[in-house]
C-alpha cells in the first residue's frame, strides 16, 4: 500500500507520518470505542433523567424533602457505607441528623446524584466565605431508587 504522496517526501517525515498512521489493531480498538446509536439513545435518557431530578430538586421542596427522608431512611436500614461512595467519619453526624441537601452532580463523566453537607457552625473561622461545600456521590442502588421517585411524581 504505497502512496504516491508519501513516495515523494524524505525518510524522516515518512517515518513521522507513518506513525501517526495506525496499524489495523489500533484502528479496531478505536473503533470498538465509538458509540452507535443505541448507546447514545441510552445516554440521552439518562441525561434526560437526571435534568428533570435536578429541576425538580431546585424547584419543588416537597419532592426534595421526599428524597431527603427515603436518603435517611436508607442510611438508617443498609448504614451509611452502603449509602456514598466515599464516606467518612466526619460526614456521618451530618447525615443522620438530616443536616443535607442532595443535588446532581455533573462534575465527572456523567451526572450522578450526590447529598451536599450543609455546615452547621456558621460562626466559625475555618468555613470559607461563599457557595463552598463538599459533595458526595451516592452509589448507584440509592440512586435509582431516588430517580425511580422522581419518575413516580
Amino acid at each position: 500500500m504505497s502512496d504516491p504522496y508519501l513516495d515523494h517526501l524524505p525518510s524522516r517525515e515518512r517515518e513521522k507520518i507513518r506513525k501517526r498512521l495506525r496499524s489495523p489493531a489500533e484502528y479496531e480498538r478505536l473503533r470498538e470505542k465509538v458509540k452507535g446509536p443505541e448507546d447514545l439513545e441510552r445516554e440521552m435518557t439518562k441525561n434526560a433523567e437526571f435534568a428533570e431530578a435536578k429541576l425538580a430538586l431546585e424547584n419543588e421542596p416537597r419532592v426534595r424533602e421526599k428524597a431527603k427522608e427515603q436518603i435517611k431512611a436508607f442510611i438508617q436500614e443498609k448504614g451509611l457505607d452502603s449509602a456514598l461512595e466515599h464516606s467518612s467519619e466526619s460526614i456521618k453526624d451530618s447525615m443522620t441528623k438530616g443536616s443535607f441537601d442532595i443535588t446532581v452532580d455533573t462534575k465527572g463523566h456523567e451526572p450522578k446524584l450526590a447529598v451536599k453537607i450543609q455546615n452547621q457552625s456558621k460562626g466559625s473561622d475555618q468555613i470559607p466565605s461563599g457557595n463552598v461545600s463538599e459533595v458526595f456521590s451516592l452509589k448507584p442502588a440509592l440512586q435509582q431508587q431516588i430517580l425511580d421517585l422522581f419518575r413516580s411524581s
